[in-house]
């Protein structure tokens, strides 16, 4: 299965929503804590199984996370470690990049997620304990969601409903925001320990799903949130993202501080489909192809981007 060396430590991966063999990796140099970052756009060969560079993006501070337009094929949203926003154009040489630089935030940006119904907007969320709605084309943001009494690690769209968001917070809740109206909707007190991620269901707007420090991935479905619907074991630490697949109702992948990345079915007894060990370092980044079912992606601290079909060995060659 195809395989890309990163100088730095890898962070975050993403499909492209427009070609199915395009990624871009986030990374960071020195694990995050101080030093320079740099964004990866890679391809993957139609008739070999490697991972080749179409361009890199130097930036002076570790990116975090990233996201793909989808509405501009060529895209890219970049959240970094000195607080800025990074907006690139792929189809632009670097030196011709960002396009727009966003300084808003107060501490590191450490998510971003791309409206995928409006399309013309996203957010961040950040450790200044706020999130942020985007336009593309305005200079400044439409709007702080300040609640939140710790970092907000992930902010994530629900994939039905264009004006609500969920966000994941080391204050231990999880909440829910429509952008109409004043302050967040609904609050879940999901876990004892910090939430670091969370997801919507592609196939039930209703369904939402955390990950903790606690090293559990819980289930929750909004119209009755007192107990979560299933709770998800097996990750031997902290559990770093998770992610609903975009072609099947009942399956999440999750990555973990345990080195692992894990698929899950959420509606089965025995949930763990499959566990791939294939990283030396955290696993912190991972994403599912929107465009070829079965198609995941993973990077870690150990520099390395990993894609591979499901069912098959990461580093199988």
């Amino acid at each position: 299965m195809p395989v890309f060396k990163t100088p730095f430590n890898g962070y975050s991966v993403k499909f492209s929503p427009f070609y199915e063999s395009r990624l871009a990796v986030a990374t960071a140099q020195n694990f995050g804590i101080l030093g320079n970052g740099r964004i990866h756009v890679l391809d993957l060969s139609p008739t070999a199984p490697t991972l080749s560079q179409l361009v890199s993006f130097d930036t002076a501070d570790g990116v975090y996370d990233l996201s793909w337009s989808e509405s501009h094929d060529s895209l890219l949203v970049a959240a970094t470690a000195d607080g800025s926003v990074k907006i690139y154009d792929t189809a632009l040489p670097p030196t011709a990049n960002p396009i727009r630089s966003l300084h808003e935030h107060t501490r590191e940006v450490h998510s971003t997620d791309y409206n995928p119904t409006r399309r013309d907007s996203f957010l961040t969320a950040s450790w200044d304990d706020t999130i942020k709605l985007w336009t593309v084309d305005r200079p400044t943001s439409v709007r702080t969601f300040k609640e939140h009494a710790y970092c907000v690690y992930n902010a994530a769209w629900n994939p039905r409903h264009s004006d609500v968001f969920c966000s994941a917070s080391g204050d231990c809740t999880l909440r829910i925001w429509d952008v109409r109206e004043a302050g967040s909707t609904m609050i879940i007190p999901a876990h004892e320990f910090e939430i670091l991620a969370c997801d919507w269901n592609k196939y039930d707007d209703c369904v939402i799903a955390s990950a903790s420090v606690d090293k559990s991935i819980k289930l929750w479905d909004v119209r009755n949130y007192r107990v979560p619907i299933t709770v998800l074991n097996g990750h031997g630490y902290a559990v770093r993202r998770v992610k609903f697949s975009p072609h099947r109702r009942n399956v999440l992948a999750s990555c973990s501080y345990d080195m692992t990345v894990c698929l899950w079915d959420f509606m089965v007894e025995d949930a763990l489909v499959a566990r791939y060990d294939h990283h030396t370092e955290f696993a912190v980044g991972v994403d599912m192809s929107v465009l070829v079912e079965g198609l995941l992606a993973s990077t870690g601290w150990d520099e390395l981007v990993y894609v591979w079909q499901q069912g098959m060995d990461p580093r199988a060659v």
